[in-house]
């Protein structure tokens, strides 16, 4: 199934929508009383699922449906009990911002205020950076508390995916030990349109995941070329800190970042970038420099 914060016309709050045959049906709408969030039906578990599948098959004639063209979205991790980040999980990636890939998986924090929606604009001053770069990566969403569990397990507490635009402020970055703070802008990390259930991706190894800026494509890449793979990341992770559910976990980006390019490509004001994996979505945003 897929899911979607949306913001139908004349509303102020997202609301959970699925998404059936590209239109949006208000989750409270088809189960009275029901998850207002994305964060709260993982909370339902299997049982809040069957619920709403349950209801949308027996729908009565003449519930609303809302075309998507229709309505803006929110992030599709709304309220994330944490993201993590995972940096340095491709070897071209790596490569070409001149790290080294470590023994261990480098992980840090990205806010929530940097949380954001499909065709939102994120802005940012130009006082503060002009080397903003875009980062295509696979977003995992934790279904069931993870801890301590074996890499062969570790998919079984997935609830599902998302795509994530782990936007970046390079010169911050490479002038700070940590990197939290140079991809936590406001806006700097949009996610969406979708969440979709594990059991419609597969096999998160073998997805096709790429970028677009300005028309031209600067990601091309599968994520089976991840130098951890989704279950082994859950695992390490897991070592030292339950994964609540709900967790949103990013797990790095592939080669073709525009820092590493010759010319340098960085998003520019109007700019507007597409990142994309095959069978979860595309998700575009647009970029505003503040003078």
């Amino acid at each position: 199934m897929r899911f979607a914060h949306v913001v139908p016309p004349g509303s102020a709050a997202p609301q959970l929508a699925v998404i059936d045959d590209g239109d949006a049906l208000v989750v409270a709408e088809l189960v009275p009383g029901g998850p207002a969030t994305l964060e709260q039906l993982i909370a339902a578990g299997d049982a809040g699922l069957a619920q709403v599948r349950g209801a949308l098959a027996d729908r009565a004639p003449g519930t609303s449906r809302h075309p998507l063209s229709a309505l803006s979205f929110a992030s599709a991790s709304l309220a994330p009990p944490v993201i993590l980040a995972v940096g340095l999980n491709y070897a071209a990636h790596s490569g070409e911002l001149g790290l080294k890939t470590d023994t261990s998986p480098t992980v840090f924090t990205l806010w929530p205020n940097s949380l954001t929606g499909h065709e939102q604009t994120t802005e940012w001053p130009r006082a503060l950076s002009e080397s903003i770069d875009y980062e295509a990566e696979l977003g995992v969403i934790i279904g069931r508390p993870a801890r301590d569990v074996p890499a062969d397990s570790a998919l079984d507490h997935v609830w599902g995916y998302t795509v994530v635009n782990d936007i970046t402020a390079r010169d911050i970055q490479f002038s700070e030990a940590q990197w939290s703070r140079c991809k936590s802008f406001d806006g700097f990390t949009p996610t969406g349109p979708f969440a979709v259930t594990a059991d419609e991706v597969g096999d998160p190894q073998d997805l096709h995941i790429w970028t677009v800026v300005d028309g031209h494509r600067v990601q091309d890449a599968s994520t089976g070329q991840m130098v951890r793979s989704v279950a082994t990341l859950i695992a390490h992770l897991s070592t030292s800190v339950t994964l609540l559910p709900g967790t949103l976990i990013s797990t790095g980006s592939p080669g073709g970042a525009g820092y590493s390019r010759d010319p340098q490509i960085f998003l520019r004001d109007r700019s507007t970038v597409t990142v994309g994996i095959d069978g979860i979505g595309e998700l575009t945003t647009h970029c505003r420099i503040i003078d």
